[in-house]
């Protein structure tokens, strides 16, 4: 029987800087909880509602992969490698912030807010050369199946990372049922509840509650309400970075 962990959306902590509402999954700047340090490789899961034309302003970051998943708007990034450019919804960003980078992502839009999800992995290799890139997907290719967004270097499908991790997103129709094979047998998966009411392995779970399984090779999602919406982060338990 797979181990389980399920954190509630109400149990997570909360930042509201005004222009920026975060919800941390686990420990991040101000918020720290032993028990919530990280899933696996999995380290920070941030729900962040940004206010229009506010955004980040130009930081450092290095060794770690950072995953940006805009779920309402657009975001506008700077880096220190030259890149810029708009990620909107559909989109996913991927930064290798290796031996180091600076940037700054700030919402596009000067009348509307941004909501994204910003996740850090662990890498499996330090200290690379940074790395930046984006893709646009078809979310339609996630109606009742788990559509994969992310891969290994190995893979490279959908958007890739250095790491043995696979992200999937699906958005299923009311009783729609799906069963998940998770990728490595030392892997194990947390699953966000982007939207709406799902089952998963038997617990009920609803608008960005989460659910971590492991030892474990399978796991079933039911969607309980029209338009439910997932986001499958199938990660090593364990780690260690060359």
């Amino acid at each position: 029987m797979a181990n389980t962990i399920i954190h509630k959306a109400t149990t997570r902590g909360a930042a509201d800087h005004g222009w920026l509402n975060a919800k941390h999954s686990f420990s991040f700047a101000n918020y720290y909880n032993p028990d919530r340090l990280h899933f696996g490789v999995l380290r920070v899961l941030n729900d962040d509602t940004v206010a229009a034309g506010m955004g980040f302003g130009k930081h450092p970051h290095d060794n770690m992969e950072i995953i940006t998943i805009p779920l309402e708007g657009a975001i506008e990034h700077k880096d220190s490698m030259g890149n810029q450019g708009i990620i909107k919804y559909g989109d996913v960003q991927v930064m290798s912030a290796g031996t180091g980078i600076q940037h700054s992502e700030f919402n596009a839009s000067k009348t509307e807010p941004l909501k994204l999800f910003q996740i850090w992995l662990f890498p499996n290799k330090k200290n690379v050369q940074p790395r930046y890139d984006q893709v646009t997907l078809n979310v339609n290719d996630r109606h009742n199946k788990l559509q994969q967004i992310l891969s290994p270097a190995t893979e490279k499908e959908g958007i890739w990372i250095y790491q043995d991790a696979w992200f999937s997103m699906g958005k299923f129709d009311k009783d729609f049922s799906v069963d998940y094979t998770v990728k490595r047998k030392t892997n194990g998966v947390y699953i966000m509840v982007v939207k709406g009411t799902v089952t998963i392995d038997g617990n009920t779970l609803t608008d960005r509650d989460a659910i971590g399984l492991w030892d474990t090779d399978k796991v079933t999602i039911t969607a309980n309400s029209q338009d439910a919406e997932v986001l499958v982060m199938d990660v090593p338990m364990g780690f260690s970075a060359n």
